[in-house]
């Protein structure tokens, strides 16, 4: 589990640097961010009291830096969604966990990160007064965002959103994957030789 936990510091220092990054003007780095993945990967391989504290947790204190950064409060509609997306997709890790692997946690990424996305933006459709709220504003809010945010299309967020998630889940399962060969190797290891 010590491999899976670096990894999940590291992706909130990435979460953290890639936002940092994004608002000097590399916009194609837009929601390129493993939040999907950790939740997914977290609630299928963590012992249970860790397995939605750490991944939720990890959000939350990449939250508290980056919406003080921005100036945006911690409660409102657009993060309640984001929290409840990502407990959906915890939900999906859940169901994975005695069968976890790349087999199944990848396409299970793609779910998650479309669950995610469309979560989201129904709640930024919401609750933002400048989308319509009509069938087209909620196109609108799947599609290609408000006109202020043209740089970036909400599709691009999607389609970054699916790749970063394949990516950090297939880096989860493999650190997963390693830390469990070397703990058989080391147990392997420890055993009395018998002549």
């Amino acid at each position: 589990m010590i491999p899976a936990l670096i990894l999940i510091l590291a992706a909130v220092a990435y979460r953290i640097a890639a936002a940092l990054l994004i608002n000097s003007g590399a916009t194609w780095l837009s929601n390129f961010a493993p939040l999907a993945a950790i939740a997914l990967c977290g609630a299928a391989y963590f012992p249970p009291k860790f397995k939605f504290t750490v991944p939720l947790g990890a959000l939350f204190v990449s939250d508290l830096f980056l919406n003080y950064y921005y100036g945006v409060t911690l409660i409102e509609p657009q993060i309640v969604g984001s929290y409840l997306a990502l407990a959906l997709v915890g939900l999906i890790g859940l169901t994975l966990q005695n069968r976890a692997s790349f087999k199944t946690l990848l396409p299970a990424s793609v779910l998650g990160s479309t669950i995610f996305y469309l979560i989201t933006n129904a709640f930024s459709w919401l609750s933002n007064p400048g989308y319509v709220k009509n069938f087209a504003g909620l196109i609108q809010a799947l599609t290609v965002g408000l006109p202020e945010y043209s740089a970036t299309p909400t599709w691009m967020f999607f389609r970054n959103s699916i790749l970063s998630d394949l990516f950090f889940t297939l880096l989860f399962v493999a650190c997963m994957n390693f830390g469990r060969k070397t703990s058989r190797a080391r147990a392997g290891a420890a055993l009395p030789r018998v002549a």
